[in-house]
């Protein structure tokens, strides 16, 4: 077949899955950024201009005092074209505190890695080099960082290329901030790093994320002494050895992460960034990295293949039988709470829940029928009578008062049970230490999702995660499809400790019907509690069906207000969100490259 004809039908069959996964108008949008950038953009758009980069060069980095950086790399019969271009993207750096250790394990019949290295050492005495028995990855790699002599080590794979400022912006955070575990964002390319195809933009440390994926990747530094503590890289683990070391090191110290393109990693054939399929003992090798983090941290679970390849879930053990009182406000519109109350019941296979609806001035007569029946029939559902006018905040915390579980589920009435494990899903959760809120995915009736965790930011707000995307999707680096680390969830489905609510306060009252979820989540978070998202408890939600919007009258007055209080309260961290990430638009809920790039930071 002609190659070319063969790479369209490749290209055709891709475009295809992602109408299939992700729904057409989110294909079209991504299809049509991606022609921007790799047709209509500016070269090297993550790029620093020439000027920054010329003014880093020409600081004087010995009165800076700043550290070094060994760049462990291994090497396996290294293709001269990529040996080549990793070696110049080193000597190209803009900052000179690096030094460049290699191990090679190439075979008798690639000596030519061996000379081209050698070329190089006599340019510049900063490459070193070793000669080893290929004995793994891992060994491999620990090996070219026994010649480290710099107080941090950073990884490198043999195809891959640095930014020019690579060094400079991990030793310069380093240095202004003593952080002992640094990672960047990266992007993908195929032969010229001035035309990447795609950008890996990551979230501040996620650790529930890290559980489920090795998000963290290229470009990571650390010092040798925390690689050294945690016994280097793990031969057990080759396929996953970064991934496991990741977790090893962030059990001591917590990673910072540097918002900016500082690593390239390139695609083909043989590697990982092409897909797993290159190497299928990832997969394992993932697995066990996680299963020892859990062991070492006193976790009690049991750690399974995720939805999509390349990543895992925790199936954690809960301890006990919890109770977990279910609140759902409710004025008439007894279908929709029929149709919630039944999916409950005749679904959920966690049997320790009990539910209190909070009636608020329904008005017709069968709803007060309705309602006399449902604890003759579910003893375990009762109904209590919130006699204030509508107040989200205020009637959630009236309900919490006849609440007896250590777990209060904030539920709406206009939603419907997917899956019978969607409760225990969020309870193994919630019942880890540290965590205080799960939020569950729930989608529109059209199979799109409608919540898949909460952006701070988004509108100048807060948006939701991969609203409209298409049911079975995997999302933006699998953030639709793993366990999340977020900032918010909403309040249509929001398990939270009864301890951690008491703590709050509740909700606050004062947000009557808008952001009083984002606001309740983000004093949770500022307290030092996880806010926790998790695609396995699904949900349909039927928004908007038993209230109106606000878009006029009181309700647009009441609504912008409410607005104003959550600037007033929050101010620029609003639109900071440390699980977004500055490169993304705020524009859109599909995670799209900023049109806007984030300004060079000055030098």
């Amino acid at each position: 077949m002609n190659l070319k004809l063969k790479r369209l039908r490749e290209l055709a069959a891709v475009f295809f899955e992602m109408v299939r996964t992700d729904g057409l108008a989110p294909t079209f949008r991504r299809a049509a950024a991606f022609c921007k950038r790799r047709f209509g953009s500016k070269k090297g758009r993550f790029l620093p201009k020439k000027e920054t980069l010329a003014a880093q060069r020409a600081l004087d980095y010995s009165a800076l005092g700043w550290d070094t950086v060994s760049i462990c790399v291994p090497l396996y019969n290294t293709p001269q074209k990529f040996l080549r271009e990793l070696i110049d993207s080193v000597l190209a750096q803009t900052c000179p505190c690096w030094e460049l250790c290699f191990a090679d394990a190439s075979d008798e019949q690639h000596t030519d890695v061996a000379k081209t290295v050698a070329e190089y050492q006599k340019k510049d005495a900063r490459i070193r080099c070793v000669k080893v028995e290929n004995k793994g990855i891992s060994a491999n790699t620990n090996a070219a960082a026994a010649l480290a002599a710099g107080k941090y080590i950073g990884l490198a794979d043999h195809d891959d290329v640095l930014a020019p400022h690579a060094v400079y912006e991990m030793m310069k955070a380093a240095h202004e901030t003593g952080a002992q575990f640094l990672y960047s964002d990266e992007a993908l390319f195929t032969s010229d790093i001035r035309r990447p195809t795609t950008g890996h933009f990551k979230p501040s440390f996620a650790p529930d994320y890290l559980n489920c994926c090795n998000y963290i990747c290229h470009f990571s530094v650390f010092t040798k002494e925390l690689f050294d503590a945690v016994g280097g890289l793990c031969p057990e683990c080759d396929g996953s050895q970064d991934h496991d070391l990741f977790l090893k090191l962030s059990e001591r110290t917590v990673p910072q992460h540097i918002a900016k393109v500082l690593y390239y990693w390139r695609v083909h054939a043989a590697s990982t960034s092409a897909g797993t399929q290159a190497k299928p003992y990832v997969a394992e090798a993932a697995k066990r990295a996680v299963a020892g983090h859990l062991a070492r941290t006193g976790a009690k679970g049991t750690v399974v293949d995720g939805l999509f390849p390349s990543t895992y879930k925790v199936e954690y053990e809960i301890e006990g039988e919890p109770l977990v009182s279910i609140l759902i406000p409710n004025k008439d519109h007894i279908d929709d709470l029929d149709k919630a109350l039944c999916s409950i019941f005749e679904k959920t296979t966690y049997p320790h829940y009990e539910i209190i609806v909070i009636e608020n001035n329904s008005t017709e007569d069968a709803t007060f029928r309705y309602y006399e029946t449902l604890e003759g029939r579910h003893p375990n559902c009762r109904v209590v009578r919130y006699e204030g006018g509508f107040n989200f905040s205020a009637i959630n915390n009236f309900g919490r008062r006849y609440a007896n579980g250590e777990y209060l589920l904030l539920l709406n009435n206009d939603v419907e049970v997917i899956n019978g494990t969607w409760l225990s899903e969020m309870l193994s959760l919630c019942a880890q230490p540290g965590v205080g809120i799960v939020g569950a995915k729930l989608y529109y009736p059209d199979d799109t999702i409608q919540h898949a965790g909460v952006i701070v930011g988004l509108g100048g707000y807060a948006g939701h995660s991969h609203k409209y995307a298409k049911r079975g999707g995997s999302g933006y680096m699998f953030r639709a499809s793993t366990v999340q680390d977020l900032s918010a969830v909403t309040a249509a489905c929001l398990l939270v400790k009864a301890s951690v609510y008491d703590e709050m306060n509740g909700l606050d009252e004062k947000f009557t019907v808008a952001f009083n979820d984002v606001d309740f989540c983000l004093r949770v978070r500022n307290s030092g509690y996880r806010i926790v998202y998790t695609p396995y408890a699904e949900l349909y939600h039927y928004e908007s069906k038993s209230r109106g919007q606000d878009t006029k009258g009181a309700a647009k007055e009441r609504f912008d207000g409410e607005r104003r209080r959550m600037k007033e309260r929050y101010g620029e961290s609003l639109i900071c969100d440390p699980y977004y990430n500055p490169n993304l638009t705020l524009d859109r809920e599909d995670f799209s490259e900023s049109d806007a790039l984030p300004k060079d930071d000055p030098v």
